[in-house]
């Protein structure tokens, strides 16, 4: 299991701004044989109901050159289409308490400890199959298999994203944010008003997930679309850094970048 960095990633010394928008440097990649340079956008911190587009030309659009592609934070745009569940509205049954004592704990973040989250899973898929799902995780954990657990559930349910007493934000210790209704579509939908290759994802410090992109990126495969941000370069902690432009630099030098330390 990689884990890659604790902590806020937005250094000083990373800096910059250009037509009043703020970022910062996220260093290269190697992808293909090309050099690509990363670059998160900071912007304000996103409420529910928001317009996506209209952020994308508040924020990225005023600095992305062509030729540029965007990666986005899922949590982004599922807020923006008010696509979340709040704690309060989440009813604990005897099956999530007790099942939620099985689960582990990572630094990605919590899964099935955080009984709320289990529960949420029962709600969308039913208690059989989440029964199930937790049986097949156990037999394939004592035979070096993992991952069963959420494979059998599906994407939408291992993207349930919040619950969290630890984040560094308020709003998500009682709010869970789910993954976002056509990804697909919203990225064609930025191509079409900004001209900006866009692809949705759900990064964090272990994996990486493509759910959609624009057409422009249908050359691309969507293992090489990971390896552009397979370090998660918008951050795991309160960087405000959604949107993480991808520029090709390769033959030219980038720009300085320091990159932030580990923490002990």
């Amino acid at each position: 299991m990689k884990y890659l960095y604790e902590g806020n990633l937005n250094d000083n010394e990373n800096h910059r701004s250009e037509n009043d928008v703020d970022y910062y440097i996220r260093g290269t990649t190697q992808v293909k044989g090309r050099t690509y340079e990363r670059y998160g956008v900071q912007t304000h911190f996103v409420q529910c109901g928001e317009n996506y587009l209209d952020m994308v030309g508040q924020y990225p659009a005023k600095i992305a050159r062509e030729g540029d592609i965007m990666s986005i934070s899922e949590k982004i745009i599922a807020m923006c289409q008010n696509h979340v569940v709040k704690k309060e509205d989440v009813h604990l049954s005897w099956a999530a308490r007790f099942m939620s004592h099985f689960g582990k704990k990572t630094t990605s973040g919590i899964g099935i400890t955080e009984p709320y989250k289990l529960q949420l899973m029962i709600d969308m898929k039913g208690l059989p199959k989440v029964l199930f799902a937790g049986f097949v995780g156990v037999i394939g954990k004592l035979f070096g298999k993992r991952g069963l657990f959420y494979k059998i559930l599906g994407s939408d349910a291992a993207g349930i994203d919040g619950f969290y007493d630890h984040s560094a934000f308020d709003i998500y210790h009682d709010m869970a944010v789910l993954m976002p209704v056509n990804p697909g579509q919203v990225c064609q939908d930025i191509w079409d008003k900004y001209h900006i290759a866009a692809m949705i994802v759900d990064a964090n410090d272990i994996d990486v997930e493509i759910l959609g992109k624009s057409k422009a990126l249908d050359a691309w495969s969507d293992e090489d679309l990971k390896g552009l941000i397979v370090d998660n370069p918008a951050g795991q902690d309160d960087e405000c850094t959604p949107f993480v432009l991808i520029r090709d630099i390769t033959g030219k030098e980038p720009q300085k970048y320091i990159p932030p330390k580990k923490k002990a």
